[in-house]
């Protein structure tokens, strides 16, 4: 039976984050909650030992006259500390707000007033950083540091922080509204200020609740998870800190994201989430291996993940296969598909999910055919994460049906709205934009154009703002065609263009892990990206995975005529803000001339 919106409204009554915490460490006391690397050595902390600090913490914030309504600002890496942090906070009835760690003094100045945070949990790298924002000390009174720094003038060393009485776990907990502020997450957004997005704790328990049922038979408790994007990201933060609270997850910390690939196979994840970049770059590893073997090796992977491709369509189909079939899809599990799994550190997983950003038909059915129960999930800050989601009878080319709980509809001009406990509060101060946001029926409004199926899938055509609407009165979507073109192994990062003009085009920016070690195999002796994005070899190589890549596309919708650019687009840049998502206005307007030369010779 569906669940719906009110089913889990009563689950979780009087529910709270800081009350699953109290009642995980009861239940787990001596099990890991939070592991990290320190040096090539591994450490841990216990549920018991995670509560004492949080406990401790939180005692020192009541002497920082943090109580109900104040408002905690954390500044630094994914890290043990930010864990304990946030539910210290929460224990004291505030709120914690999480700040990108590359984001510039006058953002953090930004963020800090406008939530009025009056004490900062700061990592020492970035406390000049942190200084230099001027909100120290008129609007912070106090800087929590984590790390050693010297005492005093208002900073205290994290591990003096911990040395307080500790606070009555229980009883704080107990003390926590359903209607208290867990957090606000302030958008990346690509145009002006990032606004403020209100989650209460009753936002938190009903989101969690959905996504343990979204799970059904295949309880997640205890499972191992590593935490490694930002934790100012929704995603994260819904992933490995609020259901790892709730389900009792062994969460490793990573401080570095580009890193994550280095730690899968140590922790060897149950549940793993990623945004595409990271799946793509996994593939991209994938294939460069075995660019370098044996063709007859190439061809044995090759059949073994075309069976690995009929095994899962049966399976989600709920269809049986041939039994020489599955004796041929058994050996080739054995042989081949396994041992990669196990080598990329991915071959214990309960489930693994793809978010943030669509992920390219190509690197998904890899995944997929690999043996990785890998699913798309959909879904923004403002619907505390997650909208649509299957875990396990994926479509794919859908991001899944509605969550349990939650109803999802289409407008009457395609807009995916939705209604349920996981809608945020509102932005922060802000009453307009959130009325624009969510209608007097109560329905969130995405900005986002979709599919709905006869089994409610839902398949994003894309952000209703960013269509591209050609010369010829053709609607195409950027996204998805972004998406196939970062399938190429040689291309990092992608930007189509094409509104208003007679055809679309792209501009490919070379994967700098991937594009060099290609070019050295096939002879080419400068391996500088603006050499390489000039040099023909690797021109033809990318002209023929655009032609691969647009072949799902119909002729309208295809990439005409493109520009490889030698420079790379990291996160929180020019291009990209810190999750990744383009700067559409700032790369047009830096990329002018190029843009421009694309159209001139047509």
């Amino acid at each position: 039976m569906t669940a719906t919106n009110e089913d889990i409204a009563r689950a979780v009554a009087g529910r709270t984050v800081p009350a699953a915490f109290a009642a995980t460490v009861a239940s787990r006391p001596d099990a890991p909650a939070l592991r990290w690397r320190d040096g090539e050595e591994w450490r841990s902390l216990t549920w018991a030992q995670y509560a004492a600090q949080s406990s401790a913490l939180a005692g020192t914030f009541g002497e920082l006259e943090i109580g109900p309504g104040s408002r905690v600002v954390l500044l630094l890496r994914n890290r043990p500390e930010f864990h304990v942090a946030d539910v210290a906070a929460q224990l004291r009835r505030a709120t914690p707000i999480s700040i990108y760690n590359s984001s510039a003094p006058d953002q953090i100045e930004y963020l800090v007033r406008h939530s009025h945070a009056t004490v900062a949990v700061v990592e020492a790298l970035y406390l000049d950083g942190f200084l230099a924002s001027g909100v120290f000390p008129d609007q912070v009174h106090h800087i929590v540091v984590v790390d050693d720094v010297p005492a005093g003038d208002g900073r205290i060393p994290w591990n003096d922080a911990l040395a307080a009485d500790p606070i009555d776990l229980d009883e704080a907990a107990r003390a926590v509204e359903p209607s208290d502020i867990a957090t606000v997450i302030y958008t990346s957004g690509t145009t002006g200020p990032p606004k403020g997005v209100v989650l209460d704790q009753a936002n938190v328990t009903w989101t969690v609740e959905s996504l343990f049922r979204a799970m059904g038979d295949h309880d997640p408790s205890g499972s191992r998870v590593v935490s490694y994007l930002p934790m100012a990201h929704v995603a994260e933060r819904m992933t490995s800190h609020y259901q790892g609270i709730a389900v009792g997850y062994e969460v490793t910390t990573c401080p570095e994201a580009g890193r994550v690939a280095a730690y899968l196979p140590d922790v060897r994840p149950q549940i793993f989430f990623a945004v595409p970049r990271v799946w793509e770059k996994i593939h991209a590893g994938v294939q460069a291996v075995l660019s370098s073997s044996a063709p007859d090796q190439q061809q044995r992977f090759a059949d073994a993940l075309e069976l690995g491709r009929r095994v899962d369509d049966a399976r989600s189909a709920s269809k049986e296969l041939p039994s020489d079939i599955v004796a041929a899809a058994e050996d080739a599990e054995a042989a081949t598909l396994r041992p990669v799994r196990q080598m990329l550190g991915l071959d214990d997983l309960l489930t693994a999910v793809s978010g943030a950003a669509p992920l390219s038909r190509d690197v998904l059915t890899f995944f997929r055919s690999l043996g990785v129960p890998l699913s798309e999930i959909y879904g923004l800050s403002e619907s505390s994460g997650p909208l649509t989601w299957e875990p396990f009878r994926v479509r794919i080319g859908t991001v899944g049906p509605a969550i349990p709980g939650l109803e999802v509809r289409l407008a009457e001009d395609g807009e995916v709205v939705c209604r349920g406990g996981n809608v945020f509060r509102g932005y922060l101060n802000d009453p307009d934009k959130t009325a624009d946001a969510i209608d007097s029926g109560g329905w969130l409004h995405t900005g986002d154009i979709g599919v709905l199926d006869d089994d409610g899938y839902l398949r994003i055509v894309d952000r209703k703002k960013e269509l591209i609407i050609t010369a010829g009165g053709k609607n195409v979507s950027p996204a998805n065609l972004e998406a196939a073109l970062k399938s190429i192994p040689l291309v990092g990062q992608a930007c189509v263009l094409g509104d208003n003009k007679p055809f679309i085009s792209a501009l490919l920016v070379l994967d700098g892990e991937v594009a060099p070690p290609w070019a050295k195999a096939h002879g080419i002796d400068d391996l500088s990206l603006p050499a390489l994005a000039a040099n023909p070899d690797v021109l033809g190589e990318v002209q023929r995975g655009v032609d691969e890549a647009m072949r799902h596309f119909n002729q309208a919708e295809r990439v005409k005529k493109f520009v490889v650019l030698g420079d790379e687009w990291l996160p929180d840049s020019e291009e990209l803000t810190p999750t990744m998502k383009l700067k559409r206005r700032s790369i047009h307007a830096k990329y002018a001339a190029e843009i421009a030369s694309l159209y001139s010779r047509s």
